[in-house]
């Protein structure tokens, strides 16, 4: 297939086996045989596996799996797997908890685990009417939303409440019906998406009005994950280490600029602990971005306070959405093995994991920028992929990276320069 000819428009794709989509891939983007045969080593991901978990399939995308150490959450030690490709977010995790672990570790909680379904009402003449009339059905609409999932209800979730609320928008005014369910161990997005379905044309037929979008908000403010921890001040470097680090987070707590950095850092920890564990990074991330700007402003999921004796108190809290059944965490052999270390039972005991490994590396990002700055630990690391990528193979991964951190420059065309002096010799 020449330049010229190539087209995007592939019938029948999905219907194709993996190697065959690898080979009509390849000859659309001019793959050779090495290529194509990288693309169709799927590793430890069966590719029976991947054909099903999403679409037109053609190879998968391994990411390192780390372990966190030193993590002690509410008096047990764990070990949290981590699937991430950036370098000194493990080791970000590991020391933090470890400079906390002899004053207790991490104490978390959980508001609970009620997720939000939507249901968009438009084209109604008296909107507080029809919000009224929503209201009223609300024992009929818990027996339709319950009959949707019976054994969800079994297990102890299913409808919980209902909420009604009218917005103003450039369309007009819009009544928007929330649906409150407790998903008890799911992520709950597929059961609140069928109950919000079947429940729509019953508002339309009750308000005489159109409804349109029946789905999910990621904004789970009923499901928060807290996590709070005390660091001694002479642990991390005494008074003028701790002063820094809440300079560091007030910095952060006014500035939507720093603010998008400092809970970027946060997500760093949480994002990899939920890809782990084949949870839905996107749900999480989103849901925690706008609970960042929930009161009009963007700002630091965290907060941190020097404590009457004089230490350092750091609290995040934040919405955290995942689960111990559905999507990938039963079906991709990873996660299930990532789910198995961590030991969790209960996803509302995973939430409060993940957010106290969210705390975790909050707290080593305040500290490194208060005191040597965010690049030292980090180039350090890095150091190691730009040998990778100068080509050095082994022990010399190491060699090249120390003499490239020594210079306190980390670029591939001086590692490039040091893999032919070590070569040379």
């Amino acid at each position: 297939m020449d330049g010229k000819n190539r087209s995007s428009r592939i019938s029948g794709l999905h219907k194709k086996s993996i190697r065959e989509r690898i080979e009509l891939v390849g000859a659309f983007a001019g793959l050779d045989a090495a290529e194509m045969d990288h693309l169709a080593n799927t590793g430890n991901l069966d590719e029976h596996v991947a054909d099903h978990l999403i679409e037109n399939v053609i190879g998968t995308m391994n990411i390192p799996v780390g372990v966190a150490t030193n993590m002690l959450i509410d008096g047990k030690d764990r070990l949290v797997p981590m699937a991430t490709e950036e370098s000194s977010v493990v080791a970000a995790v590991c020391n933090a908890a470890r400079q906390c672990y002899d004053n207790g570790g991490f104490i978390t909680s959980m508001s609970g685990t009620l997720m939000i379904a939507q249901v968009q009402l438009v084209d109604i003449a008296d909107p507080q009417h029809a919000r009224i009339k929503i209201l009223e059905r609300r024992e009929e609409i818990k027996a339709i939303c319950d009959e949707c999932d019976p054994i969800l209800v079994k297990l102890g979730g299913g409808f919980r409440d209902l909420e009604v609320r009218i917005i103003a928008t450039r369309g007009g005014d819009m009544v928007i019906t929330h649906l409150i369910v407790d998903t008890r161990d799911a992520m709950g997005a597929n059961a609140v998406n069928t109950m919000a379905e079947k429940l729509a044309p019953y508002i339309a037929a009750w308000t005489g009005g159109r409804t349109y979008l029946r789905i999910l908000s990621n904004l789970a403010d009923r499901r928060l994950a807290r996590a709070r921890c005390v660091w001694k001040a002479e642990a991390i470097g005494g008074a003028e280490v701790r002063d820094g680090m809440l300079a560091a987070y007030h910095f952060a707590e006014a500035d939507p600029y720093r603010a998008a950095t400092h809970n970027k850092g946060i997500m760093n920890g949480v994002s990899a602990v939920v890809l782990a564990t084949g949870n839905d990074t996107r749900a999480v991330e989103s849901g925690a971005h706008a609970y960042g700007a929930r009161l009009g402003r963007y700002s630091s999921l965290t907060h941190w306070e020097r404590t009457a004796e004089g230490d350092l108190a750091g609290m995040l809290e934040m919405p955290m959405a995942v689960g111990l059944i559905g999507g990938a965490t039963k079906l991709h052999p990873t996660a299930k093995v990532a789910l198995k270390i961590l030991g969790a039972q209960s996803a509302e005991e995973l939430a409060r994991i993940i957010a106290a490994v969210g705390l975790a590396q909050n707290f080593s990002a305040l500290k490194a920028l208060a005191t040597t700055g965010i690049q030292k630990g980090h180039m350090a690391l890095h150091a190691q992929n730009i040998a990778m990528m100068a080509g050095a193979l082994g022990e010399e991964i190491e060699i090249v990276a120390r003499a490239l951190v020594s210079q306190g420059k980390v670029r591939v065309d001086l590692a490039e320069v040091e893999l032919a002096k070590l070569r040379s010799k």
